[in-house]
């Protein structure tokens, strides 16, 4: 996958049958599925793949527990489902995690128990597991740091677990494999409309070479996720909210605080959240948080309310408490909830459902979803396309299509770093043994190498600092001060292989410290 590659086929591609604007799981999802019907198909990325929500997940592929609970059946079946094919589908990025939910009142245990158990049976053969009661003695023998006063037993159940971004540049590779022209920093400036007021296409700068392009096409999908609303103002007449951007935040701890391979679930916590604690990359991610806010951003900042909330429940459930100052790295994520008919529904009363919006001028948008149904997603947009008369008829192929790299992935496997990459990794090592410089670490304390770097920059169309060190390594996301300390030397290795000047490297350090900043926590606040 490499971008000069995209940009020509762009320009000598006179018209197109889908044009797909937004580049995290469901804009990817939508363009891998229209390619592999055979549709001539170009999406589209203002910044970098998966930059926004589809890097900021809590990493979890699922059904969705908490929607069993409030009566969304549907949702449940249907995000069970497509879990069982990401699994089979992305072998080398999906695992089955186990999750132990303690117990500390007698009426918990029932209800969990009875609960997961219709949660199995609504997975079918697609099953991951069996839930089943578990004594207390085996409760903290599967959670060593779990608070054990007042702990009468557990519940264990299965679930998905994953790395989002990794699996969104796997998603871009295998659409660019079907066909597709897959593109990063290309922004959508504005909606190409003909005189019926009909979209037939869009114009997008390069935002690289400043370079714009009018590009034509039959169906014009908008997947811009929290930045709909912009897209929309330019489609509509009258302005109207589309999406209402929800915050969920996710703190980094060391290993120690949650030993062993479980995670760890509380189903109620203190405001009826729900709270993960998820082993991911050798590090504890625990999250989240579900916070409405006004204004979407493509940094959003952890609110200090929402740090306190996670840090206060954690504290409550783990022996060994962790302290801000344990805190490796802090990850805001905005989720594109579909708008509710009435104003000032909680989070939790929003739907979790995707909606299809076909506008007057034929645009079609995509609100609302989760990453776990972002398959299925893709395939209800391009068959409504069809429906609409946009595309002629073909059928969706995506339920068995492997992606790029799967593999099916043991214990074992996992246990090098490098099993991220599936069926790419004999490559990667091929690139370490040609060039031992590139077995260097990209920092001490961490596993990851030189050898990974110019592989993105090489064949994932990582473009800066921030893309190689947040999506493409994750090494942002679990020890923020290490990516700093990793920020030059990666700099200087992209500004080779793209031709760039020392003063571009200058510019490129400066700029990942800023975005670094939002993922450090202070101790004492």
């Amino acid at each position: 996958m490499n971008r000069s590659e995209q940009l020509l086929i762009l320009k000598n591609t006179e018209k197109w049958d889908v044009i797909v604007i937004g580049g995290g799981a469901s804009g990817l999802g939508t363009a891998l599925d229209a390619a592999s019907r055979g549709y001539k198909t170009i999406l589209l990325e203002a910044v970098d793949f998966a930059k926004g929500t589809s890097s900021r997940s809590t990493k979890l592929i699922h059904g969705g527990v908490r929607y069993l609970e409030q009566g969304n059946i549907h949702l449940v079946i249907e995000a069970l489902k497509e879990r069982g094919l990401i699994a089979k589908n992305a072998g080398h990025l999906v695992k089955n995690q186990s999750f132990v939910i303690p117990n500390y009142n007698w009426w918990s245990t029932f209800i969990y128990t009875i609960g997961l158990t219709v949660y199995d049976l609504l997975a079918g053969r697609l099953s991951l597991g069996r839930s089943k009661y578990i004594s207390k003695k085996k409760t903290i023998e599967m959670l060593p740091n779990v608070e054990e006063a007042g702990l009468l037993n557990g519940v264990i159940y299965h679930d998905g677990q994953f790395d989002d971004s990794r699996l969104a540049i796997n998603i871009a590779q295998t659409a660019v494999e079907k066909g597709a022209c897959i593109l990063n920093y290309t922004k959508v400036v504005n909606l190409i409309k003909d005189d019926k007021n009909q979209v037939i296409g869009v114009e997008a700068e390069d935002q690289e070479t400043g370079d714009t392009y009018n590009l034509k096409g039959a169906a014009i999908i908008n997947a811009t996720g929290v930045f709909t609303n912009a897209i929309m103002k330019l489609n509509d007449t009258v302005y109207k909210k589309y999406i209402v951007p929800s915050q969920g935040i996710h703190l980094v701890f060391d290993k120690s605080f949650l030993p062993g391979d479980h995670a760890l679930m509380i189903p109620k916590t203190s405001d009826g959240r729900v709270l993960f604690a998820v082993p991911w990359h050798n590090r504890i991610v625990v999250g989240t948080t579900d916070t409405l806010i006004k204004k979407q951003s493509l940094e959003p900042v952890a609110l200090e309310s929402e740090i306190k909330f996670v840090l206060e429940t954690a504290q409550h459930f783990l022996a060994k408490k962790p302290t801000r100052a344990d805190v490796l790295s802090v990850f805001a994520g905005l989720r594109p909830l579909a708008a509710p008919e009435e104003e000032g529904k909680k989070t939790k009363e929003v739907s979790r459902s995707h909606k299809i919006i076909v506008s007057e001028t034929g645009l079609i948008t995509i609100t609302g979803g989760k990453w776990t149904t972002y398959r299925k997603i893709a395939e209800d947009i391009i068959n409504k396309a069809i429906t609409i008369g946009k595309l002629p008829k073909k059928l969706c192929v995506t339920e068995h299509l492997p992606i790029h790299g799967n593999k099916t992935t043991t214990t074992l496997d996992r246990e090098n770093h490098l099993y991220i990459y599936g069926s790419d990794i004999p490559s990667i090592i091929e690139l370490q043994q040609n060039n031992p410089e590139l077995n260097e670490k990209v920092h001490p304390d961490h596993e990851f190498t030189m050898a990974e770097v110019l592989w993105a920059i090489r064949y994932e169309m990582a473009r800066t600092v921030d893309d190689i060190l947040a999506r493409r390594v994750r090494l942002l996301f679990l020890d923020a001060r290490a990516a700093i300390q990793s920020s030059e030397k990666v700099a200087k290795l992209l500004a080779k292989e793209l031709g760039h000047d020392e003063n571009w490297i200058n510019n490129e350090v400066l700029n990942f410290k800023k975005t670094t900043k939002g993922f450090l926590l202070s101790e004492f606040q």
